[in-house]
Formats: structure tokens, C-alpha cells, sequence
């Protein structure tokens, strides 16, 4: 676990803060105005809310920001008894925001932060007011998601060797040792922009992972796909209403190799089939890392416009 108050060399100056709402020390940001509109921003695998650094200045300034660190990433807690299944990260997102009483929300989800998201929004669409996916798909119930996500899966090098690992028993022994293999695994992932590579950034993205113990985040989320074991949010029918309702805007990295686009972005259109789909050639997976500037600007200028 990183210390609360590490900074890396300054690129991560937000203070933190904590809630024992989910049941564990759950890190959080909380930047900008506290009756300021709230903007959620949800990291996925193996990332943390380092992953937003830049989008949070830009938008603090008239908005309150939070940005949580799931159980078992970043700065929380990674308790050895808990599972670490899609649904549990539904559940510990769903206390914090309670705990918070957060309403109005825009969703900013980025990879697995997109389920995670919207299974809240799933329980909570009265506390939604925008959702926007930057390379985060958006289950909610569609007919085809169990076929784009096996489809998703045959094409994707990350899938394949979760497939694969979980199979001949590597999973765990390799994702156990992530602080160590974090630069390969975010590459097998997709990035295209070399030049973030840092001692700083590296520091950050391998700092979570110190030892197998830490692990448990990053594994439980491949093991749940390569077992079955999570559950992805169908609303009732009230909620499907609301939420298709809201305004919603995609961004999707083009170059991203692990969630392709012709797989996930028609999730998302099924939904909201008149909102705006922002596609950036050359830009990969981890959108936020290859574009931090175009990302930040149009989440901003969506945000002001709707």
C-alpha cells in the first residue's frame, strides 16, 4: 500500500482523504468547491486515481471532484478477505457515495470503472446527471454484451493471456508480482505515448503492488473474467429509462488494443444512441495517459455545454 501522503515527485499533489464506509480504508479525492456539481471519475485495472491527474485541476476550479481508489488499487485498503469481483467494486463505491450523500453526478469511467459505473447507476439513476466513457464500456442490460465481450476477448492480447494464465495456473503467481512487471503489463494493455514513462510515473503505478498481498485488486479483476464469477448490472426498467435520458458522450482511443472500439462503442450508442462518440486516432487504452490535454478538454467542454 502507498503511503497516504505520497506525492511522486509532486504529480499527485491532492490531499487524500478516507472513508471506512465500504468496510475498508477507502482513499478518495476530494478537490473543488463542496457545493460545487460533483464529477465521480473511476479508474480501472491496474490503474488509480493517478490515472485523472490532470483532468482534476482542470475541472476543481468549478466542480467537486472525486475520485476513489477501488479496493486493492492505489492508496485503499486491499483486505485479504474480501472478494474482488465486479459486484463487491459496485458495493463499495455504492457506500462511499451514500456516506457522501453525492447527487448530480457526472461519470468520468475509464476501463473496468465503466461497469463499476454503471452498476451504480443501475441502483442510483436519480443520482446521475451526465455520463461520459473514455475507453470504459457501459453494460446496462444489453442483449448482445455477453457476445461483444467474448468477441472483445478473442481479439485482445490482455484477454487472451487471462484466458490463457488462468488455465495453466500463471494468473496469480505473475499478477502477484505486479509492482515488478507493472511497465509490461500496462503496455500489453496499450499505451502509445512513451514519453509519460517516468521514475515518478513508474514509482506510481508500481507502488500499489509492493508485495503479492497487495496484489489482490489486480488479480481478483482478471480471475473474475476468466472464472465467470462477475456480475455485470441489468436495471429495472425505471432505471434504464432515467439513464437513457441523461446526456452521454464516448471518447475512445483508437489504438486501444485490450477494449476495441468496434466491440464496445456500440454498447454505448444501444444506450444513448443520439450522443456525441469522440474517436482519437493514435491514441491508446489508457487514454488519459496518451491525450491528457484533448481528454480533459472535451470532458470539460461537455460538461459546460450540457
Amino acid at each position: 500500500m502507498i503511503q497516504a501522503d505520497a506525492t511522486f515527485d509532486g504529480s499527485f499533489p491532492f490531499a487524500p482523504h478516507f472513508s471506512a464506509a465500504p468496510g475498508f480504508q477507502m482513499h478518495y479525492l476530494d478537490e473543488g468547491p463542496r457545493d460545487g456539481e460533483v464529477v465521480l471519475c473511476l479508474h480501472g485495472e491496474p490503474t488509480w486515481g493517478y490515472l485523472f491527474r490532470h483532468l482534476v485541476p482542470v475541472l476543481s476550479a468549478t466542480h467537486r471532484v472525486v475520485v476513489p481508489d477501488h479496493m486493492g488499487f492505489g492508496k485503499s485498503a486491499t483486505p485479504a478477505q474480501r472478494s474482488y469481483w465486479l459486484q463487491d467494486h459496485v458495493d463499495n463505491l455504492e457506500a462511499l457515495v451514500l456516506a457522501l450523500d453525492l447527487t448530480g453526478i457526472t461519470l468520468v469511467m475509464h476501463d473496468f470503472g465503466g461497469p463499476v459505473g454503471m452498476g451504480f447507476a443501475a441502483r442510483h439513476p436519480d443520482r446521475i446527471r451526465r455520463i461520459i466513457s473514455a475507453n470504459g464500456p457501459t453494460p446496462f442490460g444489453q442483449r448482445d454484451l455477453f457476445e461483444r465481450v467474448v468477441a472483445n476477448a478473442e481479439v485482445s492480447p490482455w484477454f487472451q493471456w487471462i484466458a490463457r494464465a488462468e488455465a495453466n495456473g500463471e494468473l496469480e503467481p505473475v499478477l502477484g508480482q505486479l509492482g515488478f512487471n507493472i511497465l509490461s503489463t500496462l503496455k500489453l494493455n496499450g499505451f502509445e505515448n512513451n514519453a509519460v514513462i517516468t521514475d515518478a510515473w513508474l514509482a506510481a503505478y508500481g507502488a500499489p503492488f509492493a508485495r503479492p498481498a497487495d496484489c489482490l485488486g489486480a488479480i481478483g479483476w482478471a480471475k473474475g473474467f476468466a472464472t465467470g464469477a462477475h456480475t455485470f448490472a441489468a436495471p429495472d426498467p425505471a432505471a434504464d429509462r432515467l439513464i437513457r435520458s441523461k446526456p452521454a458522450l464516448a471518447i475512445w482511443g483508437e489504438a486501444d488494443r485490450t477494449l476495441r472500439a468496434e466491440h464496445f462503442l456500440p454498447l454505448f450508442s444501444a444506450i444513448f444512441p443520439a450522443a456525441p462518440v469522440r474517436r482519437l486516432a493514435g491514441v491508446g487504452h489508457y487514454c488519459f495517459e496518451d491525450a491528457p490535454q484533448e481528454l480533459s478538454g472535451l470532458i470539460a467542454e461537455f460538461v459546460r455545454q450540457t
